[in-house]
């Protein structure tokens, strides 16, 4: 009767230990339900790697203290715009909606361009909230962007909404947080757009492969005209390096070797070949073998023009499958 007795308030305080809040874990943070429709994306100034962005965001929680209206932080945004706020708290929910225009900041990947696909990346995240008081769920009914506006220029290839937890080095000056490491939760919205760069890249490289052919002509005068073959190659060395210039001065830095460089380094190299054999070929002449300095000539443009088109074809389709 005695052991029974024990077992009795042994379990009883156990299961009051456990109950009681002051001994249990930390409570569940609240959910704040969140839906994106994006509506336009424009003005991408791949220079200055930025884009507008302008949506409907719609936020529904219950804890008041939360404030989206002041509290709401889009943290990779140069600058952030609302035109539109509605609260609606009649259910005893909040239910915010607002109408934001951002510019956003992000790093383009020009490895492949112009045939490039681009991540644009937001985010959202309360600024005086962190993960253990507040985690967002992603509203996923209905579509997340207007598939009627267009980028110019730009497909869209798709656009994933998700929700996650950002993780940041420091806490903010409090001192209570040690090791000094806090994490926010985040709504997070991902869109993949492809360029169309078709009439983009002939009209950026079309100046190089005339600068190329232009050279390249000079197999087909006769070797007597040794000065007009010189004048041509030489000044299509400088016209492929100044269209070099002017497609760089369009392109953010980057310490990366890109398509820009391969196609234009590779012309250069060429050119340098033609200037290489019509050296030789002056040779041929001054020694008076002007059959088989044309000769030389008629091979050299065949394996020349062979190799060069097989090089370009060859990138350009990796680069293009790449994106």
């Amino acid at each position: 009767m005695k052991k029974y007795f024990l077992r009795s308030a042994l379990n009883f305080f156990l299961i009051l230990f456990f109950i009681n809040p002051s001994h249990s874990q930390e409570s569940k943070p609240d959910t704040v339900k969140t839906g994106i429709y994006i509506t336009s994306i424009h003005n991408i100034d791949f220079k200055d790697q930025e884009y507008t962005i302008t949506f409907w965001l719609w936020l529904k929680y219950k804890n008041k203290d939360f404030d989206f209206a002041n509290n709401l932080e889009v943290p990779m945004a140069k600058t952030v715009t609302r035109s539109f706020l509605t609260v609606d708290s009649s259910d005893g929910r909040i239910f915010m909606t607002m109408k934001m225009q951002c510019v956003m900041k992000d790093s383009w990947r020009i490895r492949n361009f112009p045939f490039d696909l681009q991540r644009l990346r937001m985010s959202i995240e309360n600024s005086q909230f962190d993960s253990r008081s507040l985690v967002f769920v992603a509203d996923t009914v209905g579509k997340n962007y207007d598939p009627r506006f267009t980028l110019m220029g730009w497909k869209i290839d798709s656009c994933v909404i998700m929700t996650g937890k950002k993780a940041y080095e420091t806490a903010f000056g409090d001192e209570t947080i040690f090791p000094p490491h806090t994490e926010y939760s985040n709504f997070r919205v991902r869109m993949m757009i492809k360029r169309g760069a078709g009439g983009l890249f002939w009209k950026m490289f079309l100046g190089m492969y005339i600068a190329f052919l232009i050279a390249f002509v000079s197999f087909y005068i006769h070797v007597d005209g040794m000065d007009s073959r010189f004048g041509l190659s030489v000044g299509a060395l400088f016209a492929v390096i100044g269209n070099k210039y002017i497609i760089d001065s369009s392109l953010p830095e980057t310490s990366s070797f890109t398509l820009v460089d391969l196609l234009h380094g590779i012309t250069l190299f060429f050119i340098f070949c033609i200037i290489a054999a019509n050296t030789y070929s002056m040779k041929l002449v001054k020694q008076n073998k002007m059959e088989k300095a044309h000769r030389f000539d008629m091979k050299l443009a065949k394996a020349i023009m062979l190799a060069y088109v097989a090089l370009n074809v060859w990138l350009i389709i990796r680069a293009s499958n790449a994106g």
